[in-house]
């Protein structure tokens, strides 16, 4: 309980500042890929929902472009997902600018995964609860399927870890994290490249 209530946002700010220093190479490069493979602006914010359900502004690189239909609709993720934004999504490195966002205290290093605004009102009672916590850069369902399951299933997890907070699973997920990275496991959902639009449970009500 202390490490959730305390512990946690020293070592999240801390952390932070160090990674942004240390990963300042990585930011020039990214932001370069995406300049000339996607286009500006180079970075996509977009509000989401924190602890509590309080919004906030999210940053990542750009990995889509904005192509559209001849009635002006934006195409399928799909379709405008670039080679360079598979690249930088596989590698983790379009998330570099939450860096920013865990700075700031909207969001840790560890906690469930920050998704629409307008996936609010589909979540069951238990579905909601993983809005007690900040949500995260990664987390336990990122490790346990990322993409590659079911929002059901991801939801779980993510409540599962609300349940079961502590410094030692933080720890195992960062761990699972880095592994996943390197060997660039679970990116992409069985259906498509991108994860499928939550419509709500068969059970939501």
């Amino acid at each position: 309980m202390l490490y959730q209530k305390y512990f946690k946002t020293y070592l999240d700010t801390i952390l932070a500042l160090l990674l942004i220093v240390l990963f300042l190479p990585l930011f020039v490069i990214a932001a370069i890929a995406v300049y000339v493979g996607v286009g500006t602006p180079l970075v996509f914010q977009q509000v989401r929902p924190g602890k509590n359900e309080k919004l906030f502004t999210i940053y990542k690189f750009r990995t889509m472009n904005n192509l559209r239909d001849r009635k002006g609709n934006l195409l399928p993720d799909d379709a405008r997902l670039t080679p360079i934004g598979m690249f930088l999504r596989k590698l983790s490195l379009d998330e570099l600018p939450q860096l920013f966002n865990v700075l700031k205290g909207e969001m840790s290093f560890i906690g469930p995964r920050p998704l629409l605004e307008e996936y609010l009102p589909l979540y069951t009672a238990q579905q909601r609860r993983r809005h007690e916590v900040k949500p995260g850069i990664t987390g336990w369902a990122q490790v346990n399927g990322r993409n590659a399951i079911s929002w059901e299933e991801k939801f779980a997890l993510d409540v599962w870890y609300v349940e079961h907070i502590s410094f030692g699973l933080d720890i195992k997920i960062l761990w699972h994290t880095l592994w996943k990275v390197l060997y660039r496991r679970d990116v992409s959902s069985k259906r498509s490249l991108t994860m499928e639009k939550f419509e709500g449970s068969n059970n939501n009500g």
